[in-house]
């Protein structure tokens, strides 16, 4: 074993056994290097990247290639999960060398303080497809640091240098209208959106959540056409096999137009994200099957991703048996297998194989390798289940069940489980279900218990029993998200008390002049380049989250500091929102947020139940709701009489008249956000 063995990043130990000399990225590694004055080799990648393992198996398990290394290069690994900061500095770098192109694995070479100078993403074991071996890069890198070192080191100032450029703010603009960035974004959205297949674009596609949940807010705000790209792009992912139609789940993305054959990992920050976006759709339209779909896919990572300690684990990897997809294809033989002659099948003979295979469009030829098929539904084909198919799927899914599972990556990271549970929560009390609310409580103690050190401080990867690596903007900025609607969804002072201290420390370490946010808080390890967090990508940036985090807790408490610190989160992106607002939906969000303002509610201390079910039952993203325990603030001054079972709406310093009873909240909550600008009603 190597260094490796003792690190708390499955993807990292993965590589344990390799005869490469591996370093964990750290002072070690880097003293090393410069001892022995030779470059880093810089390997980052993730536990469930099937070209990440595939380099691995061809280049990082041969002997002669490790030899090479070992004597050439100092070779360092990064789990890209547990080091974002690393990964966005040495990502910038091969997109600059690259036209922009990018990926993981990612392969890097760099001097020994770490300034980049020469790299690409996954090279293969012999030169095909233009791509030269791996083997090749590394004589050509090594050749030229002893003979044109000079040459190298100039490369690494200007790539470095150009890395910074890329991750700098951008230019500040005039003061921005956030009705016109919404209509930009979705103009944007109009000229490049699939209308047949849904999504954005042709292949490869990738969910786009926060893109997908923006178009349900330009719904609210009376935008046309909005909530039909919207909801064709919620369908045909549900229908097509990027969707596990037997487990529930989404992979992370589908490497053809129709969402048919995926790219088989499965990201907890997807599921996540995507059930954000159910969520909203079925609070919008009501559709049973939207709600299907959610149920099954909160129901895949409580089942298969939740660790007994309370946390939620990354991700499944993308292969099983070292073939991608193994475990969930099937051909017409394996059906007739799985549903033999109990169960289902029995009752319904013959017809049992040929419904299940009719209903999940299992042939002879298949759609996938070898003949296998990936289960899906025909595009605009019932999702709703009758009960002879649930039946069949409850034995396809037991029978699966028993093949080789694909590995899972069992670290939990801060950032992935606060979304998780922020939208966990949200869902239980949106739909009544308890038991989601009392798992996202879970994940709330656990991160507060196993992720938050003494002094208060967050850290964001845990394994095991041991937490790792300081947190970094895009943790924090969902912990005052998660605790924010814990303390909504609970009517507990606790969380909300989290939410705030969260808050002010964020502000504190991650905070930029100009109003936007560092990657790393000045208390972390200096790199060659502070990185920022600003673009939304398929999760939103850290800028964003903090923005309508910061904007909501501030209107529950009443702290000018949040609200104003959000404003600027927003006015900070500059140009480069007003020029390509579709890159920053999350922010646009937060724009609408901040500039129409944020109706609050207050149930008093012993008013009805119904009247918080009310608020939790609709979609309301200009909301936010105080009840149960009285928190510090103006929105509780006066109102924490015992005998008091009215609530109160308000704009601002200024509120409606208390009401007592459901219809009339409606009506009052309706008024007070046709006030902001708001059409039509709360849905």
């Amino acid at each position: 074993m190597n260094r490796l063995a003792g690190e708390t990043s499955p993807y990292l130990r993965q590589h344990q056994d390799n005869p490469v000399d591996w370093f964990g990225w750290g002072a070690e590694a880097l003293a090393h290097a410069r001892e022995r004055d030779v470059p880093l080799f810089v390997s980052i990648g993730y536990s469930a990247c099937h070209w990440c393992h595939v380099m691995a198996h061809e280049s990082f398990e041969d002997q002669e290639t490790a030899d090479y290394l070992n004597e050439h290069f100092v070779s360092v690994k990064v789990d890209r999960e547990e080091r974002p900061d690393i990964d966005a500095i040495y990502m910038e770098a091969v997109q600059a060398i690259n036209d922009g192109r990018g990926g993981w694995p990612l392969t890097v070479f760099a001097t020994p303080e770490g300034r980049p100078f020469f790299g690409g993403t996954y090279f293969p074991d012999t030169a095909r497809h233009g791509s030269p071996s791996f083997r090749e890069v590394l004589r050509a890198v090594s050749d030229a640091w002893r003979s044109d070192r000079d040459k190298l080191e100039a490369q690494a100032d200007d790539l470095t240098g150009a890395v910074g450029s890329r991750l700098a703010p951008p230019p500040m603009a005039e003061e921005l209208g956030a009705d016109p960035l919404l209509d930009s974004a979705l103009e944007r959205v109009r000229a490049i959106f699939d209308p047949e297949h849904g999504g954005l674009g042709r292949a490869p596609k990738f969910p786009q959540a926060p893109i997908l949940d923006l178009l349900l807010q330009a719904h609210l705000a009376g935008r046309a056409g909005a909530l039909d790209m919207a909801l064709s792009s919620l369908r045909a992912m549900a229908a097509g096999g990027i969707y596990d139609h037997l487990g529930g789940g989404f992979a992370r993305y589908a490497t053809d137009r129709a969402w048919q054959i995926p790219h088989f990992e499965k990201m907890l920050y997807d599921q996540a994200m995507i059930a954000k976006v159910l969520l909203h759709a079925w609070q919008v339209t009501g559709e049973d099957e939207l709600r299907q779909v959610l149920d099954e896919t909160i129901g895949f990572v409580l089942s298969e991703l939740r660790d007994p300690a309370g946390g939620i684990y990354c991700a499944l990897d993308a292969d099983s048996e070292g073939v991608e997809g193994r475990f969930y294809t099937w051909t017409p033989d394996q059906l007739r297998a799985a549903l033999g002659a109990d169960g289902a099948s029995a009752a319904l003979g013959a017809d049992g194989v040929e419904l299940a295979a009719s209903w999940y469009g299992v042939t002879s030829s298949g759609n996938f390798e070898d003949g296998q098929s990936i289960l899906h539904r025909p595009l605009g084909a019932p999702l709703r289940r009758p009960p002879e198919i649930e039946q069949l799927r409850r034995e396809l899914l037991a029978a699966r069940s028993k093949r080789i599972p694909p590995g899972t990556d069992d670290k939990v990271l801060t950032e992935w489980n606060a979304m998780f549970g922020a939208v966990l929560v949200e869902a239980g009390a949106a739909t009544g279900e308890q038991t989601w609310i009392d798992a996202g409580i879970a994940i709330g103690e656990f991160l507060v218990a196993s992720l938050r050190r003494e002094d208060g401080r967050w850290l964001r990867s845990w394994q095991g029993g041991r937490a790792s690596t300081l947190a970094v903007g895009a943790d924090y900025a969902w912990l005052v998200e998660l605790f924010t609607r814990l303390g909504e969804a609970t009517g507990e002072a606790r969380f909300t008390a989290i939410a705030v201290e969260t808050a002010e420390q964020m502000i504190s370490l991650f905070s930029a002049g100009d109003g936007g946010w560092y990657m790393t808080g000045h208390d972390a390890e200096r790199l060659v380049v502070r990185p920022r967090d600003a673009y939304d990508g398929v999760t939103p940036s850290a800028s964003s989250v903090a923005a309508v985090a910061l904007a909501r807790l501030g209107a529950l408490t009443g702290n000018h500091v949040f609200s104003e610190r959000a404003r600027a989160s927003v006015e900070a992106a500059g140009e480069a929102l007003a020029r390509s607002p579709l890159a920053f939906p999350t922010l646009v969000s937060a724009a609408l947020l901040i500039e129409r303002g944020i109706v609050e509610i207050v149930v008093a201390q012993s008013g009805d139940r119904s009247l918080v079910d009310v608020v939790h039952g609709r979609w309301l993203p200009d909301v936010v709701l105080a009840w149960g325990e009285p928190s510090p603030g103006p929105l509780w001054e006066g109102r924490d009489d015992p005998d008091d079972r009215r609530a109160y709406v308000c704009v601002g310093s200024t509120c409606l008249a208390p009401v007592t009873e459901p219809d009339e909240l409606v009506e009052a909550m309706n008024e007070a956000r046709r006030s902001l600008g708001q059409p039509g009603s709360a849905p």
